[in-house]
């Protein structure tokens, strides 16, 4: 016969799970209803758990509107269905809360995803996690943008914000391609944006150091690492350190614009293994490491605030949205205030493999 303090323990889970409640923020556009609705259903019934809430975004509302109602009514995960624009807007009111946030990846980017190696094209898997993953804590960025006209708004991310030719390209990017070709749209809006390309002038403070002046093409702020056709423009980013990874391009002409693509697209992912393997630990790894955040079309910066104002104004990106033009603003660095549902252990193994 059982002592009590062997029953205990899963008295108590099987309380846990009995009053949980899950909750379905979903883009109608980039979802498949039905076919969403009936996975959910089916992992929801295996764990247990209460009806599954759901909310569906707007044009006017990409989220957080909903997310906010899901709160509300007390759900313990929310789920975003959608692109990168609804992941983050779920994310912005999620993050703080007792709540996590579960990702149902959809559209062209799922950056968060794919920077957490978490399944992309695996519905059942993704619907699995949301009752039976674990809840892994990662950094969420907050955003404090100034406009032309001094008008001042709030954002968070949760992987990279930025300004100069990466969100130029973004507002170049012409929506009927990006349906059509997906990420392919964006190398065409690449070309079309580096033809009339120019450099600014900006001032910036990265924590406590002074104030310093600085021409370049492009900043970008990252939380996370990895771009689209997993292309690493941050190598030692990691999203749950406590800090940004910042870069700064200055090339000079179309062959400094070469060396930085042959950076992003090849040897920052070499250079990723490389410090992470035992090599990187050796004084000839850490030398070959160094020298190379040194090379000079791209200046590596880390750190938890960041303030940025420009000599004159230019676009801005979140997450891989065009938010317009902005003439300074402060990034800072929330660790560890996002709860992001993971796989469970046992569960890692099978994730490459389709459920349900």
């Amino acid at each position: 016969m059982s002592s009590p303090s062997e029953t205990a323990p899963a008295q108590s889970d099987a309380l846990a799970t009995e009053h949980r409640t899950a909750a379905v923020v979903y883009n109608p556009v980039k979802v498949h209803l039905p076919t969403l609705k009936r996975t959910v259903a089916k992992y929801e019934r295996e764990a247990g758990w209460h009806e599954t809430l759901w909310f569906e975004t707007t044009e006017a509302d990409p989220g957080g509107g909903m997310a906010r109602a899901a709160l509300d009514a007390g759900a313990d995960v929310v789920a975003a269905a959608g692109g990168d624009g609804t992941v983050r807007a779920v994310a912005e009111v999620v993050h703080g809360s007792d709540a996590a946030l579960a990702l149902l990846p959809s559209g062209t980017g799922n950056l968060l995803a794919r920077n957490m190696r978490l399944p992309l094209d695996d519905l059942g898997a993704s619907a699995h996690m949301i009752f039976s993953g674990h809840d892994r804590p990662i950094d969420f960025g907050l955003l404090r943008l100034e406009r032309p006209d001094g008008a001042r708004e709030e954002f968070g991310f949760l992987v990279m914000a930025g300004l100069g030719l990466d969100a130029r390209m973004l507002a170049n990017t012409r929506p009927g391609l990006k349906k059509r070709v997906g990420w392919l749209a964006y190398v065409d809006s690449l070309f079309r944006s580096l033809r009339d390309i120019d450099g600014f002038d900006f001032r910036y403070r990265l924590d406590e150091s002074t104030t310093k002046s600085v021409r370049g093409h492009s900043v970008i702020v990252g939380n996370c690492g990895m771009l689209q056709a997993n292309a690493m423009l941050l190598p030692e980013a990691e999203i749950d350190d406590g800090v940004f990874d910042i870069v700064v391009m200055r090339p000079r002409g179309f062959f400094g614009w070469v060396r930085i693509g042959a950076r992003i697209f090849w040897e920052n992912a070499i250079l990723r293994w490389f410090r992470r393997s035992s090599l990187g630990n050796t004084i000839v790894g850490r030398r070959i490491v160094s020298r190379a955040k040194q090379e000079r079309p791209l200046r590596y910066l880390r750190g938890s605030e960041f303030v940025l104002r420009l000599e004159k104004p230019d676009e801005f990106e979140i997450d891989g949205d065009p938010v317009g033009e902005i003439s300074a603003f402060r990034a800072r660095i929330d660790p560890g205030s996002l709860r992001v549902r993971v796989p469970a252990p046992s569960d890692a193994p099978t994730r490459g493999r389709k459920r349900g």
